[in-house]
Formats: C-alpha cells, sequence, structure tokens
C-alpha cells in the first residue's frame, strides 16, 4: 500500500499566486472527496445575503467547510474549486473572503472562476463545487 501524498507544484512558464496552485497531484492510498455545487443556502434552505456578494461568498464557504469536515477533512485538503459567480459581481470581493479561508494553507487548491447568467435560484450571486483528498484509513 502506498503513502498517501498530495504535491502542489507552479511550474516554470506558468504564472505563480497566493490564491491558487497550478498542478496538484494526488498519489497512494486516498479517498477522493466530490462537493456538489454550494450556493449561500443556511442549514434551513434560507440564502443569506440577498444581494451581498460577500456575505452570500461567506456563507458559500462556510457550507464548504462544513462539507469537508463532514469527511473528516478541511481546507487544505482541496484539490480544486470551480468557482461561479453571477455576472456583475466583482470577483475581487470574493477572493478577499476566500483569503481568509485559506490564510493559513502554504498550498493553495487550483481554482477556476467563472462567470454564469444566472443560478436556478434568482437570489444567487455565487456558487462552488469542488474536489478533495485524504488519506484512507488504514
Amino acid at each position: 500500500m502506498s503513502v498517501f501524498k498530495m504535491e502542489h507544484k507552479n511550474p516554470e512558464g506558468l504564472f505563480s499566486s497566493k490564491i491558487f496552485t497550478q498542478t496538484i497531484t494526488v498519489s497512494g492510498h486516498a479517498k477522493t472527496i466530490y462537493i456538489g455545487g454550494q450556493n449561500a443556502a443556511n442549514e434551513n434552505g434560507e440564502i443569506v445575503g440577498i444581494n451581498d456578494f460577500e456575505l452570500q461568498a461567506r456563507q458559500v464557504l462556510k457550507n464548504i467547510e462544513l462539507a469537508l469536515a463532514s469527511e473528516n477533512a478541511d481546507f487544505s485538503h482541496l484539490i480544486k474549486l470551480n468557482i461561479y459567480l453571477l455576472t456583475g459581481c466583482d470577483p475581487r470581493i470574493g477572493l478577499s473572503v476566500f483569503q481568509e479561508y485559506i490564510a493559513d494553507l502554504s498550498h493553495p487548491p487550483l481554482i477556476t472562476v467563472l462567470f454564469v447568467s444566472g443560478f436556478s435560484r434568482p437570489d444567487v450571486l455565487v456558487e462552488i463545487d469542488g474536489i478533495a483528498a485524504v488519506e484512507m484509513d488504514k
């Protein structure tokens, strides 16, 4: 059984950033966690922060954190996040909130940011899905 390893790289010739990594390789005895699209819904299904992008971003990241915790994982286990923003939202606001969550990480996840024309719930401004990996129980 091979040892779990997650290797983060910023290959030469590609831009290097404090908030994302360019490539991540997972090897060894790992469990993959797929996180479905999380919007700003609280535990009662109510959208938090209607018309407030910063509040919605905070709720979405809280939801991601709860999803990870349910699998004994945290933000350090993230491999990839897809961030969907309603057209017109300022990505710098969301990224500043995101930086609070990853401030202590030496290796941030891969991220893709996309603008979309709308979501299934009209009050939603942001949605994030992701992939994480943790060492498999022995």
